[in-house]
């Protein structure tokens, strides 16, 4: 009797499943809390805590599960071929349905369509990112300095690219037998209080009520959130730590086994993009979330997030979004995008020998001058 062998499959992380479904959850509720959420102090605290980590801790898991190096032409089809076709999606609804001014400017993401332009960009740069010395530090200092330049701030968001680099970076680098090790009792309790004072911090500082919550978005320059240079990039720098720290707190307290909301994690592109065409039109085009102001509307609004979560995580439309990542472009265009960026890495390996090349002979003549110094001495 001959057996078939079943192919194996490889277990689902529920962590991350859990985590993404957390995260997805939140970004939901930042946005739509956005309009109203400086009406009471609930919200404005729950603004505050949500921004401050949500998206570094989506980026983080978005590059642990970016380990894999992937040939350019699956990136195109899997993020950038998206990208154009809910830009056009987001643009004809932007015209047709909110009756609103707007251009199809590819180069300018609308709402949170950044985020699949920067993992674009992130996966397909990554690779040689890696190979340069000190690249983490170099990554942080470019998220610290962007936030000086005068260019426009959703240009191909570049400030957001930037700034969020190394959450991504950090995600790749990460070991998940890390939860394991710390995942001990009085290190869950530890992450819990961390996070409760963190809160109580963000409720009663008077320093988060002399902020903007857009130091945490990434997009604005320091000039724009009327900080100083030196203000701006301590504040910053501040953002980061804190985004790192709330990123591996929440970590520690989410479950790892599976539970009732695990599957929302597998469908978080569903749910990102239709939340956003829904919240378009509530703001666009009603009052309501303008006019949210006492606790119990808060905690209303905050259930109808929970509710069009779960709408959004519905099998059809997570098919569909799968649909648009299995698109292919024409082979005229795939092929004429590998050659340009081929030659864009060719031209960046040739930029990476030659600062080698100036940092050796710098290594080397510095050594001679210490040798004939040295030698006149004696």
């Amino acid at each position: 009797m001959n057996y078939a062998k079943t192919p194996s499959v490889k277990p689902r992380d529920y962590l991350f499943d859990n985590y993404k479904a957390l995260l997805i959850s939140l970004v939901v509720m930042g946005h739509f809390i956005e309009p109203c959420y400086q009406n009471n102090d609930f919200l404005y605290t729950l603004k505050w805590l949500i921004v401050s980590f949500h998206m570094p801790a989506f980026i983080f898991i978005s590059g642990y599960f970016s380990k894999r190096e992937l040939p350019f032409s699956v990136i195109v089809r899997k993020l950038l071929i998206p990208y154009i076709v809910y830009e056009f999606i987001y643009y004809f609804f932007y015209i047709f349905v909110l009756h609103k001014e707007t251009g199809l400017h590819l180069l300018y993401p609308k709402f949170s369509l950044w985020y699949l332009l920067a993992l674009f960009v992130w996966r397909t740069v990554t690779p040689y990112v890696k190979k340069c010395p000190y690249y983490m530090p170099a990554a942080i200092t470019a998220g610290l300095l962007i936030g000086l330049s005068g260019m426009q701030d959703n240009y191909l968001s570049l400030p957001r690219i930037l700034y969020f680099y190394p959450f991504f970076l950090a995600g790749i680098n990460f070991n998940r037998g890390t939860v394991t090790k710390f995942g001990k009792t009085y290190i869950r309790v530890l992450s819990a209080a961390g996070i409760a004072v963190f809160t109580v911090l963000i409720a009663f500082a008077p320093v988060c009520r002399s902020l903007s919550v857009k130091i945490c978005y990434g997009r604005y320059n320091y000039d724009f959130l009327e900080q100083d240079m030196a203000e701006g990039i301590l504040c910053r720098a501040v953002c980061y730590t804190i985004g790192f720290a709330m990123t591996f707190a929440v970590m520690m307290l989410i479950p790892e086994r599976r539970t009732f909301c695990s599957y929302i994690g597998t469908r978080t592109m569903a749910i990102y993009l239709f939340h956003g065409l829904t919240y378009s039109y509530l703001k666009e085009c009603t009052a309501i979330l303008k006019n949210i102001t006492t606790i119990p509307a808060s905690i209303l609004l905050l259930g109808g997030c929970t509710l069009l979560t779960v709408i959004f995580s519905v099998p059809k439309l997570t098919a569909f979004t799968n649909k648009v990542a299995d698109l292919k472009l024409p082979a005229a265009a795939t092929q004429t995008a590998s050659l340009y960026f081929s030659f864009i890495r060719h031209w960046l390996r040739q930029k990476y020998a030659a600062l080698r090349c100036f940092l050796y002979t710098r290594k080397v003549n510095t050594n001679l001058t210490r040798i004939l110094f040295y030698g006149g001495r004696f």
